[in-house]
């Protein structure tokens, strides 16, 4: 039994089918069903069946799925752990991000490492958890839903949720909107799991706003480019676009409406401590480049969640 072959089990348990598995893994879909098979003959179980033409784990799948999963985890500690100690600092890392941070603190925060910096790896986690986040390779995680032991989290400071007009627009004079304002008005607004999304719809509720049927765009780019065309305010949490004009969108009691992010990592990592400092430096690098005015002063300290 190979260690390769128990990841093609778990990519396939994960994708849900053979095929997204074979792109996700990039081997083919013959020779990633032909692995399977081998591992079953090796386990002398069947982990998967199909039930009117569906691929799903069998009982015996099930029950393996978590093991399979702590061997590969286990096993990339081994790895992390012997690099580690072979060349005394960590060489690579990766970063999970919902894809508007992927863009706008990810991205540009990487452009500022240094040639004896770990060399980075980063995947979009639109939709995951933290913790399902680490299980696909991450080694740092950014968040906006609460961890569990033994992930530890250092909380990032807040990022605005923004209502992008263009700049002939009745509003573009104004440095902020209501959530009252903004229940008159046409919106472009992001997917419901977005961290922004979130975030604004939450605000709304508690400040008793009805909003108005909105348009919903794939992303943050999307929902600015449609704003840009005259097609709504858009509402996110990227950096503007397309010669757009941001005001900040202010709850019921005046406050700003924001996404609050975390930094997440395994207490168990090998480089912990490394992860940890990373964390502080995008911290630090979050305050420089959006401003150290924020609201809220509980961030800052790694801490169990």
């Amino acid at each position: 039994m190979e260690l390769r072959t128990v990841g093609y089990f778990v990519a396939v348990a994960d994708a849900g089918t053979v095929s997204a598995a074979a792109e996700a893994v990039r081997v083919t879909q013959p020779a990633l069903s032909r692995q399977l098979r081998g591992l079953e003959r090796d386990l002398g179980v069947d982990l998967f069946e199909r039930v009117q033409g569906r691929l799903r784990l069998s009982p015996a799948g099930r029950a393996l799925l978590p093991h399979a999963r702590d061997l590969l985890e286990r096993a990339e500690a081994l790895r992390a752990a012997a690099d580690l100690h072979a060349r005394g600092r960590l060489t690579h890392v990766t970063i999970a991000a919902p894809t508007t941070t992927l863009t706008d603190v990810v991205s540009p925060f990487l452009a500022t490492l240094a040639p004896d910096d770990p060399v980075p790896a980063v995947f979009a986690s639109d939709g995951l958890s933290a913790d399902e986040a680490r299980r696909r390779g991450a080694d740092l995680v950014f968040t906006a839903g609460r961890t569990q032991p033994p992930l530890i989290s250092r909380a990032l400071p807040p990022l605005s949720v923004w209502a992008y007009v263009p700049r002939g627009h009745r509003w573009a004079t104004a440095s902020s909107v209501t959530l009252a304002d903004l229940a008159d008005a046409e919106l472009v607004v992001l997917p419901a799991g977005h961290p922004a999304r979130l975030a604004f719809d939450a605000a709304a509720v508690t400040a008793g706003v009805a909003l108005p049927v909105a348009v919903e765009a794939s992303n943050g780019t999307v929902a600015q480019a449609l704003a840009a065309a005259g097609r709504g305010v858009a509402v996110v949490s990227d950096d503007p676009r397309f010669d757009l004009v941001g005001l900040a969108v202010l709850a019921g009691g005046g406050e700003p409406v924001s996404v609050r992010l975390s930094c997440a990592w395994d207490a168990r990592h090998p480089a912990a401590a490394l992860l940890a400092d990373l964390a502080a430096r995008i911290e630090r690098y979050v305050v420089a480049t959006y401003g150290p005015g924020y609201p809220d002063p509980a961030y800052g300290e790694a801490q169990w969640d």
